[in-house]
C-alpha cells in the first residue's frame, strides 16, 4: 500500500505535468492548484514524521 506521503509527492509531480499539457490557461491553472495542494500535504506529512522521531 502506498504510503500518504508518496501518494501526494505522485499527485503533485502528475498535477504539475498536466498543467504542461493544458489546452486552456483555465485549465492550467487549476491544475498547478491542485499541484500546490498535494505538495503541502507532503510537506504536511514530512513535518509530522520528522516530529515524530523527534520523541
Amino acid at each position: 500500500m502506498e504510503s500518504s506521503l508518496r501518494y501526494y509527492e505522485r499527485r503533485a509531480t502528475e498535477e504539475l505535468r498536466a498543467a504542461g499539457r493544458a489546452v486552456t490557461p483555465a485549465g492550467q491553472a487549476r491544475r498547478k492548484a491542485l499541484a500546490e495542494m498535494f505538495a503541502r500535504k507532503a510537506m504536511e506529512q514530512k513535518e509530522r514524521r520528522a516530529a515524530l522521531v523527534q520523541w
